[in-house]
């Protein structure tokens, strides 16, 4: 049995991988014919045009591999994991589709708006959804809650989680490697839970982000475009299939969850659309103020998020998670304020432009 489940993790794995690299290679070919061609601006200041059809390949290649892995044999505790699988790739096929749409005719906030609250349904009435959750402080568990309230929960969520990665792809290679940590600790969470057949989510999703990073690492010779919201739309579906596992998502994704909201704030506050992308953010801030290269700022921003991340595994206290959460907050929001001091004094300002 334990042969047959590593024999199983290992087939998805390198299929992902497999995949992933043809359709990564595939997709860059694509996207000229397509249109689908990111141009430099006032907010990207890559070099040339870069084809930006990184949905295809990350959709492609976790929706194929998760699927065959449902016919391997491999221990299936939960009556609904068809049902859930079902929402986890129809949901992210309707994500994938928009995407599509708005990386080729540049669709307004409003639109991108509605197809993740679409996906987010489709997710949510298959059963993905966030019904209850341990209290940090007492250790009691909270819920089930009433339907409207699970609804709020589990669309908010899911809903925070692709914009957050959405505007995290800023920097090559980024959003994928932040991603592939998260995917690693889901793995590994669902290991240590027994929870065999839901681990071959993530580790399809590990091979997916791998492969796909070759080529987006820096310089990268493909941006993700939409495939970024279609990732957030991944991690938040997995963190609640086969058991919330949202401290260990929040703990790898604390740092773009403030950087995030930091960035809504500060906008609302000056007037404009949050929803309206421009150079506020960590990595934009950092990288103009020359204080980091590309490669040396996604390495760090690795370690930190790699660090709590970690946390949430090597520790079953929720106590102690709650504490390496504020301590997390803590650090960002020294970090946040050293980096808009530094950039206040020496980065000029930059007209605001869509994400």
């Amino acid at each position: 049995m334990i042969a047959a489940y590593w024999l199983s993790v290992g087939l998805t794995f390198g299929m992902a991988l497999a995949l992933s690299v043809l359709m990564t290679w595939l997709a860059r070919r694509l996207a000229p014919a397509l249109g689908m061609l990111a141009e430099p601006d006032d907010r990207r200041k890559h070099q040339g045009a870069i084809p930006k059809l990184g949905a295809l390949p990350l959709w492609a290649s976790f929706t194929l591999s998760a699927i065959v892995a449902q016919g391997l044999p491999v221990e299936r505790a939960d009556p609904n994991e068809a049902i859930r699988l079902f929402g986890l790739v129809a949901g992210g096929t309707l994500i994938f589709c928009f995407g599509l749409l708005d990386d080729r005719f540049d669709l307004a906030p409003h639109w991108q708006l509605i197809g993740q609250a679409l996906a987010a349904g489709v997710a949510i009435a298959c059963l993905i959804f966030i019904e209850r959750f341990n209290n940090p402080l007492t250790g009691e568990t909270a819920g089930p809650f009433p339907f409207a309230l699970t609804l709020i929960i589990s669309l908010f969520w899911l809903l925070l989680m692709m914009n957050t990665v959405n505007f995290l792809d800023g920097v090559d290679g980024l959003a994928g490697g932040v991603n592939l940590i998260a995917a690693i600790l889901l793995f590994l969470h669902t290991l240590r839970e027994n929870q065999l057949s839901v681990s071959l989510l993530p580790s399809a999703l590990i091979g997916t982000l791998l492969g796909f990073l070759i080529f987006n690492w820096h310089p990268a010779r493909i941006f993700m475009g939409s495939g970024a919201v279609y990732l957030g739309f991944v991690i938040g579906a997995l963190s609640i299939i086969g058991g919330a596992k949202m401290a260990t998502i929040l703990l790898v994704m604390g740092l773009p969850l403030l950087d995030l909201a930091w960035q809504a704030g500060r906008r609302l506050l000056e007037g404009k659309n949050p929803m309206i992308g421009d150079r506020g953010h960590l990595h934009f801030r950092v990288l103009d103020s020359g204080l980091l290269s590309p490669r040396a700022f996604t390495l760090i921003y690795y370690a930190f998020c790699a660090t709590f991340g970690a946390l949430a595994l090597l520790t079953t206290s929720r106590q102690f998670k709650l504490i390496a959460l504020i301590v997390l907050s803590g650090i960002a929001l020294a970090g946040f304020l050293l980096v808009a001091r530094h950039s206040r004094l020496k980065a000029p300002s930059v007209e605001q432009v869509r994400q």
